[in-house]
């Protein structure tokens, strides 16, 4: 493989790398800490980590929808 195509490859990981850190904290934040950095990074699945994002989804959805305040 020739070099030019090694370090796109590896800019390409450390963008993958980048989004997936920025949803699991903020999957963290809207969660108010009751999943560890631990939890987040290396015992949930991407599964879990997909129903806990349509839970959020709904749960603004309905705050938006009572006019509450979302913090």
């Amino acid at each position: 493989m020739p070099e030019s195509d090694i370090i796109s490859l590896a800019k390409d990981y450390e963008n993958q790398t980048k989004q997936l850190k920025d949803e699991l904290y903020r999957l963290g934040w809207h969660m108010r800490g009751s999943l560890s950095y631990q939890d987040l990074f290396y015992i949930i699945t991407a599964e879990d980590r997909e129903i806990l994002h349509n839970i959020i989804k709904d749960n603004i959805e309905l705050t938006q929808k009572a006019k509450m305040p979302l913090l």
